[in-house]
């Protein structure tokens, strides 16, 4: 997950998100840094346009709740029924 992290922390900063640069910033936060982690995200990400997928990534998380609130079933008010056991028990006392 860190290297996510550190592909976006470069992709906001303005910074090319490539082996190098993804190196740096894993060996900042004091991690070891695999580099076949590092290869496999860099190539993943190639040709990938990152700002137009968040943008996609925020209306997809968006979505779910919308449509939620339009699905969601509208609780029935239940009616109260008098309480019969009450009047069974005044019975034993007559």
């Amino acid at each position: 997950m860190e290297y996510i992290y550190g592909a976006l922390l470069l992709h906001k900063l303005g910074h090319p998100v490539n082996e190098e640069n993804l190196k740096k910033v894993i060996h900042a936060t004091g991690s070891q840094v695999d580099e076949s982690k590092v290869k496999a995200l860099v190539a993943s990400l190639h040709g990938v346009d990152i700002s137009a997928e968040l943008e996609n990534a925020n209306v997809a998380v968006a979505a779910p709740s919308a449509v939620a609130a339009h699905v969601a079933p509208k609780e029935e008010e239940k009616e109260e029924k008098p309480v019969e056991s009450a009047a069974g028990l005044a019975s034993l006392f007559d």
